[in-house]
């Protein structure tokens, strides 16, 4: 049995093997396992599969459906399609639409590996300047920002990101990434570019500041951990100590996606699609 929320926040598609169907939240599963991709559950559907094939039931209609934004910047892999929109080749669109917004001089584009790679790309081919490879991952190391404790994600990202001096010495470095959560992680970033060489470096960043917890199963922190819920991208840029900082615009985002329906951006306006409980903390709906 497969059910997709009515509002569509978190996306589940249909794929079929030779004899069999099979459910995925993303696309990218079915190669794995030799299936091919049919289509995207709707919101509200649910599927039922046994011996004698596939049934679909829908529930009723919503006001509104409203996918999780979050899921094209960061939390989907890059060869996902959702909702007819490749993570990827959206990724790229955001990198052009950065290029675009960032006014200053850089000698090379490069990513935080891995979700800030098909943006840096798109920025670099929207900007013209030269795109390469400073960061190298760690790839047995997890997400970083989803570690729970400040002390865990700074040796996580010491641990997982290494830099490659010869590509940094000397260079004015545009590097791209996908959001700022707390800002330590970027601050620390920066730091080991700036140990490696880099004369100067130019944050860049996918998404447009969050400024609210997201109660719909992305791990965004409570608000008052959200470094851009009280602070001004200048207040950040300093803190991060980066020589500019760029965020994307919401509009950017949405030219970028070119999405056919309304996409969930509460952690960018706090505007919430499914209503939430007073209060600011992520764990609410679980103590309810």
């Amino acid at each position: 049995i497969g059910l997709r929320d009515p509002h569509g926040v978190r996306p589940l598609c249909l794929g079929k093997l030779a004899d069999a169907y099979v459910l995925s939240s993303e696309s990218c599963a079915f190669s794995s396992i030799g299936a091919r991709f049919i289509r995207d559950i709707a919101p509200g559907e649910m599927v039922m599969i046994n011996h004698d094939g596939i049934k679909t039931y829908q529930l009723p209609k919503v006001e509104a459906e409203a996918p999780c934004v979050f899921e094209y910047i960061y939390f989907a892999r890059p060869d996902s399609t959702i909702d007819g929109i490749n993570v990827h080749l959206s990724r790229k669109a955001m990198g052009c639409e950065l290029a675009k917004q960032f006014t200053g001089k850089a000698d090379v584009v490069m990513p935080v590996p891995d979700t800030g790679r098909s943006t840096a790309i798109g920025f670099a081919e929207a900007s013209g300047i030269p795109f390469d490879i400073g960061l190298i991952k760690n790839t047995y190391i997890g997400r970083t920002f989803i570690q729970p404790q400040q002390n865990m994600r700074d040796l996580s990202v010491r641990i997982k990101l290494n830099p490659v001096e010869e590509v940094l010495r000397g260079k004015r470095v545009v590097i791209v990434d996908d959001t700022i959560v707390r800002g330590t992680t970027s601050g620390k970033i920066i730091h080991l570019l700036r140990e490696a060489g880099a004369k100067e470096v130019h944050m860049c960043i996918s998404a447009p500041p969050i400024t609210h917890p997201c109660y719909y199963g992305i791990d965004t922190s409570v608000r008052k951990e959200l470094i851009a819920s009280a602070h001004s991208v200048e207040e950040i840029r300093s803190y991060i100590q980066a020589d500019s900082l760029t965020f994307l615009t919401i509009e950017g985002l949405r030219r970028a996606l070119k999405p056919k329906k309304d996409l969930c951006m509460a952690c960018f306006n706090g505007v919430y699609p499914i209503p939430i409980p007073c209060g600011n903390n992520k764990y609410l709906l679980e103590e309810c």
